[in-house]
Parts: C-alpha cells; structure tokens; sequence
C-alpha cells in the first residue's frame, strides 16, 4: 500500500511528518515573529486584522476561539471586547508560539477572560457549540488535512456562529502575483535570515503560501464543512483573503 502523503511547501512528506516540520519550523522562528510580521507586511498585518476584528461581529459576554493564534493579537483585542463574563481561548499546535503569546498578553495586562490551549486544529478538544467566533489567522495553510479541521471548527461553533479565516491567498492581477513571488522567494528568505537567522523556515512559508487553495477553492471546502453564506474579501490586492462563513 501507498504510504499518504502531503505537501510541506514544494516538498512531499509521509501525513504524519508535517506536523512535526511545521511544529519545528514555528519553535524556530518564534521569538522573532512579530517583529517578522511587521517586516514581511510592512506593518499592513495591522490592518488586514483589524478588518477581521469588525467583520467577527464580537460583543460582549461572547466565547471566542482563536486558533492557531500564536503571539496573541487577535487574541488581545478580543478579550477586551467580550469583557469579564466573556471567553477567549488562544489555541495554538505549538507550544512555542502559545507561550510567547501568553508571556505578551500578560505584560498587557490581560488576565482571568483568556485561556490558553495546545490543540490541533483538527481535532479541537471542545465540546459541540461552544463558541460564538472562530478565528484562525494564517494557521489554515500549515494544517495537514484541511478539510478535517474546517469540519470541527464547524462541530465547536454554535448556531448563527462566525468563522472567520484570515490567510495569504491568490492575487488575481498577473502583474501583482509576479512582483509578488518575486518579493517571497528573493526577499523574504533573506529577511529571515538577518531578523530571525533563519532562512529555510521563511522559504517554507513562502512556499505554504503557494501551496494554499485559492479564494473560490476555500469557498467551496468551507461550505462542504457545512458552513453557510460563505463569501470573501480579498486585501491589498488579493495577496491577503478573509473568508467568512456562518454555522446555521
């Protein structure tokens, strides 16, 4: 029999090796990702959240997951529009990206509302309905099966529930997707390696980013997963999409 097998950027692995490259991957660059992100995104991360922040629709008293939400930023700003009779659960694969996250979110002060969790996406260690909002900010691309994790995002959301998918996607202009390729294979390699001495996790990440389903594709795998009134938005050009579906 065929050992399965699936992509960790250009390369293929046996199913049950990525998440351990990617866990290693994220213990590496850690320490440095923030200051990575501002970088890469020339700040513009920023802004790419914040339209996630208003499209969540969260208020307060709300129970919000926040998946692979590493250092904590949607994470942050959520806890402090559910208020203390709400919840927020940082959940992250990696045990090195969850405590960077609660080590910031701590020196910002914020306390008894956030919960921090070490799960894989897909296979979510909460029971039917929990949460209003779901949010997962490029993490989707990193998760081995897909589809498996669109579907208990699904389970965990409660009725008339939000997903919200924040990830790198497909610019449709031929122009833009040249430039930039350019900038991810050229550039950010060699960012990674002055800021984080790292250039090989950079070029994966680069090379995920390709690898990822383009804007109608994701469409189509989350309302397979059952979700409904899915639709997207894409940002600066495409280089960035938020999906959106509802649980009804």
């Amino acid at each position: 029999m065929d050992k399965r097998t699936t992509h960790f950027g250009y390369q293929e692995v046996a199913v049950e090796e990525k998440a351990a490259r990617v866990a290693d991957v994220f213990h590496s660059v850690a320490a440095r990702y923030d200051v990575m992100n501002d970088l890469m995104s020339l700040g513009i991360h920023r802004l790419w959240k914040r339209v996630t922040l208003e499209r969540a629709g969260v208020r307060r008293g709300h129970q919000v997951l926040d998946i692979a939400g590493g250092t904590g930023d949607l994470t942050l700003k959520f806890s402090r529009l559910v208020g203390p009779k709400g919840r927020v659960v940082l959940a992250d694969i990696n045990r090195s990206m969850l405590e960077v996250g609660r080590d910031k979110l701590l020196d910002h002060g914020v306390g008894d509302n956030v919960e921090y969790v070490q799960a894989n996406a897909e296979r979510l260690p909460f029971p039917d309905n929990s949460f209003d909002c779901i949010t997962i900010a490029f993490g989707l691309r990193n998760v081995t099966d897909k589809e498996a994790a669109l579907r208990s995002m699904t389970r965990v959301l409660k009725p008339a529930g939000r997903l919200l998918i924040l990830e790198f996607s497909k610019p449709p202009n031929a122009l833009l997707s040249r430039v930039y390729d350019n900038y991810s294979f050229n550039v950010l390699p060699r960012m990674g390696e002055w800021v984080a001495n790292d250039a090989d996790s950079y070029r994966y990440l680069a090379e995920s980013i390709r690898m990822h389903p383009d804007q109608e594709t994701l469409k189509g795998m989350m309302e397979a997963a059952g979700l409904e009134r899915v639709e997207y938005t894409n940002m600066t050009g495409g280089i960035v999409a938020l999906h959106r579906g509802i649980k009804l």
